[in-house]
């Protein structure tokens, strides 16, 4: 099982240089994959949540390509009805191309309302939206050599019919370890991709709804043993916890994920 990072590539604190650091620090750490997220329009709503400056994902990820040169690089997630579905399939195979294999194509219908009505998209269909999209990108993905992978975000009933109908993973958020076994349980999904949070604590987290991820480097640690034995093939660690300006500092990030790496390649 391999190990990714969800990068920021958004916030006050973000910038072409911070970027960089943050791709030397993930594929020197050894980690198997890095990802970033998707808005368009920053309107209201997200950027309470996501403030500008927020780089684009395709154009982020084709620059962080030519910066790296063995870590996978992804969406997590690309919101699908926010683009034609062509377009999409071309910039996905062509940074796919580019970067020697290395793109998977994290995806998911999206939330913000306002960002929606910003780009004449109606919020109400996009679960339809997002299912025809699909289906034009493995129509095309079937006619190319070196298919890109797709994960398929989201944990209702919906999203799950759609990873088993289109995805290569379910790729759940921060959910719990007894959420996702559950689902798992339920559900005989093409893969298991998960991204957890990753907020390292001093003294164990002991709530029933403990996001995976959170508490102590031995908890976080057993977290990843139960999704290894859970068949998850990658799992992303997320160590944004909402405040923008943690983007400032994205030292405490960085000591995270070096403490998780050093302990889990020793482990594993």
């Amino acid at each position: 099982m391999q190990l990714g990072v969800n990068v920021p590539n958004f916030g006050p604190g973000t910038d072409p240089g911070i970027l960089r650091e943050w791709a030397r620090l993930a594929e020197g750490l050894g980690f198997g994959a890095l990802m970033v997220s998707d808005h368009v329009a920053v309107t209201p709503d997200v950027a309470e949540r996501y403030p500008e400056p927020f780089y684009e994902p395709f154009t982020t990820l084709s620059w962080l390509a030519g910066l790296t040169t063995t870590v996978r690089l992804g969406t997590t997630v690309l919101v699908l009805p926010y683009r034609h579905p062509l377009l999409v399939a071309r910039m996905a195979a062509n940074l796919h191309q580019l970067s020697g294999g290395r793109f998977v194509l994290g995806v998911g219908v999206g939330w913000a309302r306002q960002e929606f009505e910003a780009l004449g998209v109606p919020f109400t269909a996009r679960g339809r939206l997002t299912d025809e999209c699909l289906g034009v990108l493995r129509g095309a993905g079937d006619r190319q050599e070196g298919k890109v992978p797709v994960w398929i975000g989201g944990h209702s009933e919906a999203a799950l019919r759609r990873a088993v109908r289109f995805g290569d993973a379910w790729h759940p958020l921060r959910l719990s370890l007894p959420s996702m076994r559950a689902v798992l349980r339920r559900h005989a999904l093409p893969g298991f991709a998960p991204r957890i949070a990753l907020r390292v604590t001093s003294a164990p987290v002991d709530a029933s709804d403990r996001p995976a991820g959170v508490g102590t480097v031995e908890q976080i640690l057993d977290d990843l043993d139960q999704l290894r034995l859970l068949g998850a093939d990658t799992v992303v660690l997320d160590p944004y916890h909402g405040d923008p300006n943690e983007t400032r500092r994205p030292d405490a990030a960085w000591r995270a994920l070096t403490t998780v790496a050093t302990h889990w390649s020793t482990r594993s």
